[in-house]
């Protein structure tokens, strides 16, 4: 099982797309609505986040640690998950 967390805007299309896909695969994982957040705390996931995606663009799914994706694409989050 992959450890994957998701950063998403909880107002984004792609990210709730990208939530129906990881649901819809039974895929475990931590979701975390950026814009939902405030303060210190959304300061400090905001610099999680850019380690990960520069651009600080979402969706951004990090898996195990090493592996990203950015943006909307079943392709990669596919390959990313072994799905």
């Amino acid at each position: 099982m992959h450890k994957v967390t998701f950063y998403g805007l909880s107002t984004c299309g792609w990210c709730r797309r990208t939530k129906r896909f990881l649901d819809a695969h039974g895929v475990d994982y931590e979701l975390i609505y950026v814009d939902l957040l405030t303060g210190a705390e959304r300061q400090r996931i905001m610099n999680e986040v850019s380690r990960w995606n520069p651009r600080l663009t979402f969706p951004t799914v990090v898996v195990d640690g090493k592996l990203t994706v950015i943006g909307y694409s079943e392709e990669r989050l596919r390959e990313a998950l072994g799905l």
